[in-house]
């Protein structure tokens, strides 16, 4: 502390105008976790521990401890010539600190226990639909694999998506799905093109809405999808610069394979493949959503405000009000 008595001169900061520059620095880095790329993180709803998964790995972490984890589920065999499936997405229960979820490329999704062994090599449950032989062809393989996985806010159910379709699953009940929604049925004829430009292989997540009511994923020339789980109703929007502007309401699209088509109508012969939304978000109390269209990150609102739901518009059978709130 400097004497008052001594002070002859006072230095008053000055401000001096800069570009904005905005930096992000990690608070912690845990490392040495995995020896394939990363494809999901996950915190746990203890708020002390989290898990991160690779491929063939997932690995269970203190939030306090960086430098090393334990390893909870390893799927990688002796011989790699022997290795029949990976792990595509893990995720922890909501409420549940003990249980966790992982699909693998295979089409499965297995429910794990921490409480009945510490190595999670068996799963407690096993959500997998068999594929019927009459239907099954060189691309069911590649179109079963699981791309993402959500537990709904209450915690009972499962919402798994995969190429085509996304599936609703009861805990309790396994041997098969409780709803299924057909995202993109309409590409089924177009299977070999899309294995040709990589394009099977995208991987779309899913999203549930505040109230477990109305589920939402992605698709293909920047289409996003939603379906009302009691009404069953569905609407296809688009998320693109060139329809959307500030405070526009959204029209609902459809994709046809016929030749009758409707005014929004597109063909699907004339899907842009290149456009497509693979992330979505669903905020977990307001009907707010992100939509990243490539470059572009989109968020929109239900004009008639966080009142009303967006299931209400899908029962009316009415066209969805979502507005364009995103600032260019």
């Amino acid at each position: 502390m400097k004497d008052i008595s001594r002070i002859t001169s006072l230095q008053v900061p000055v401000l001096r105008p800069m570009d904005l520059l905005v930096e992000a620095s990690p608070r912690r880095v845990f490392a040495n976790a995995h020896a394939y790329h990363i494809n999901s993180i996950s915190i746990n709803s203890d708020c002390e521990t989290y898990l991160s998964a690779d491929d063939l790995r997932i690995n269970l972490w203190n939030l306090n401890i960086t430098d090393r984890s334990f390893n909870i589920v390893d799927l990688k065999p002796e011989n790699m010539e022997d290795l029949s499936e990976v792990i595509t997405v893990a995720e922890f229960h909501p409420h549940h600190c003990h249980l966790l979820a992982f699909s693998s490329s295979a089409g499965a999704t297995r429910l794990c226990d921490m409480r009945s062994r510490a190595l999670c090599d068996r799963p407690a449950k096993l959500f997998e639909e068999s594929v019927d032989p009459a239907h099954r062809s060189f691309f069911s393989e590649i179109t079963s694999s699981v791309s993402d996985v959500k537990f709904s806010h209450s915690g009972r159910y499962l919402l798994t998506r995969d190429y085509l379709t996304a599936k609703v699953w009861d805990l309790n009940m396994e041997n098969k799905p409780v709803e299924i929604y057909q995202v993109q049925d309409y590409l089924r004829s177009k299977l070999c093109a899309l294995y040709e430009s990589d394009c099977i292989f995208d991987k779309f997540e899913c999203a549930w809405n505040g109230t477990d009511s109305v589920i939402m994923t992605g698709a293909y020339n920047n289409f996003f999808r939603m379906f009302d789980r009691a009404s069953r109703r569905d609407v296809t929007l688009e998320a693109s610069r060139e329809v959307c502007k500030r405070r526009a309401v959204l029209r609902p699209r459809r994709v046809c394979v016929g030749k009758k088509r409707r005014e929004n109508d597109i063909s699907v012969d004339s899907l842009d493949f290149r456009k497509k939304i693979l992330h979505t978000a669903w905020h977990p109390t307001d009907n707010i959503i992100a939509i990243a269209a490539s470059n572009n990150l989109f968020i929109f609102q239900d004009r008639h405000g966080p009142g009303h739901h967006v299931g209400h518009h899908l029962e009316q059978d009415k066209p969805l009000q979502l507005q364009d709130t995103t600032r260019q």
